[in-house]
């Protein structure tokens, strides 16, 4: 029987799937890099998320590897090219959780300018300040989407509801917007006009620290940033600092620079604990992209995907 190594969480449809196939699937969602070693030695195939690096030496552990499935979006825990010489398949599921980005977006956005959980906790303190807790519309608004891809075309899908202004710019993909967005073909434009920025873009070389110093200072006016992309996207002490002096107005923040919070060096906590303390921070765990729909249809779309090679 041919064997797959699980390092994600994943829906039984994906291994019910996979047995089907003919695949003994080996389940490991909490595996160690130093594991894998061992592990991929007499594997087919490989599911992962963020936890293991199939970097140049781990695909050369698996001698028998014919293919890499990635749950959810973002390629960088892939050597790719190295991958692909050695005749090994790699796929990925952007678009099987997109939708759930683009919620989580929209719903930390909210949450942050109608005062949702500033003002909740205080209710639940036996506190009622309408006053204080005076909320701001979408509408009539200017957001910036930074990556135009499967989450940033789901984002501007859930936006053009609330009669906005959605400008989007993607250094790769020139083609094919919708209607509702305004295509840019540089940064000024979102740098002179936006009121929200929103980071969609995968990790690579050009988007590491994509949001710094230089980012922040040639926006024109205060803005909320949102990040569910990835936390290397943003610069985290360029973040703090930014809202410090209210060049940053307000920040909704899935995704840190490093994670999880056992993992991060005293100086990203230091950091996390800064900004999670202001007022006009949302911040969560990395689950944007992590609901139960999500799970299954990253899940459905791989077992598609390698089904298709066999």
């Amino acid at each position: 029987m041919k064997k797959v190594l699980i390092a994600a969480p994943v829906h039984h449809v994906l291994t019910d799937g996979l047995q089907a196939a003919g695949f003994e699937c080996l389940m490991h969602e909490k595996i160690s890099q130093q594991q894998a070693f061992e592990l991929v030695k007499d594997v087919t195939g490989v599911i992962t998320s963020t936890r293991l690096q199939l970097d140049k030496a781990l695909i050369d552990a698996a001698p028998q590897l014919q293919w890499i499935g990635r749950m959810g979006s973002g390629m960088e825990v892939i050597d790719v090219p190295y991958a692909e010489s050695k005749g090994v398949k790699c796929f990925g599921s952007p678009d099987g959780n997109a939708n759930a980005v683009a919620e989580h977006a929209l719903g930390m956005l909210l949450s942050l300018n109608k005062r949702i959980i500033q003002s909740n906790n205080e209710v639940k303190q036996g506190l009622w300040l309408r006053d204080e807790n005076r909320g701001t519309e979408l509408e009539g608004k200017t957001i910036g989407l930074v990556g135009f891809g499967h989450t940033g075309r789901a984002f501007a899908k859930k936006l053009m509801g609330f009669d906005m202004q959605i400008l989007a710019y993607d250094k790769y993909n020139k083609r094919d917007f919708p209607p509702y967005v305004t295509q840019c073909e540089i940064l000024a434009p979102i740098f002179e006009q936006a009121d929200i920025i929103s980071f969609h873009v995968p990790l690579q070389a050009d988007t590491t620290h994509y949001f710094d110093e230089n980012f922040l200072r040639s926006v024109r006016k205060p803005f909320i940033l949102v990040n569910t992309s990835r936390g290397v996207v943003v610069n985290n002490e360029v973040l703090l600092r930014g809202m410090q002096e209210k060049l940053i107005c307000g920040a909704c923040i899935d995704v840190w620079e490093e994670e999880p919070l056992h993992a991060m060096s005293e100086k990203q906590r230091a950091l996390l604990a800064q900004v999670a303390n202001l007022p006009n921070a949302v911040l969560t765990p990395h689950i944007a992209g992590y609901s139960f729909e999500a799970v299954y249809k990253m899940s459905h779309i791989l077992l598609q995907k390698i089904v298709n090679i066999l």
